[in-house]
């Protein structure tokens, strides 16, 4: 088990001038990517293949086939470069792109911003989002608003 950022550092890394000059080893010394790239409420749990395999592809909406991880309920196409959640996490992805973009002024796509905002409806704030979003404050100091 190992930590991922939901919205992988490609997304809000790309705009920071560090970048260009070398992507995410440039920008390790960039005090905005580094706050950026720590930010609790970017970070889930998640299985160190999975991780690996879903690289920066853009989420889709489509239902994950069932195992390409065994039980777990996420898949990755290579071809098409798209990561496929099962339904019960899509608003919690949701709501942290919706943080992210607000906190740190990351430009969503129409596209992404829509789907977004489908899984967010779709998939209502649950105990568990409420509960590290408490744990994320005791810690960082801040909250995702837009669980609520």
């Amino acid at each position: 088990m190992e930590w991922e950022h939901v919205m992988p550092a490609h997304n809000f890394g790309r705009y920071l001038p560090c970048w260009n000059k070398g992507g995410r080893k440039a920008c390790r010394r960039d005090n905005t990517f580094r706050v950026m790239e720590s930010d609790m409420h970017n970070l889930v749990p998640s299985i160190g293949e999975v991780n690996g395999d879903r690289s920066n592809y853009r989420f889709a909406n489509d239902y994950p086939k069932v195992g390409q991880y065994g039980n777990c309920e996420f898949e990755v196409n290579f071809k098409i470069k798209r990561a496929y959640p099962k339904k019960e996490i899509k608003g919690d992805i949701a709501r942290i792109y919706f943080y992210m973009s607000d906190k740190y002024n990351i430009k969503l796509s129409k596209q992404e911003r829509r789907l977004m905002e489908v899984w967010n409806k779709q998939d209502p704030v649950d105990n568990w989002e409420r509960t590290k979003n408490k744990r994320v404050f005791k810690l960082q100091g801040n909250i995702n608003k837009f669980i609520k």
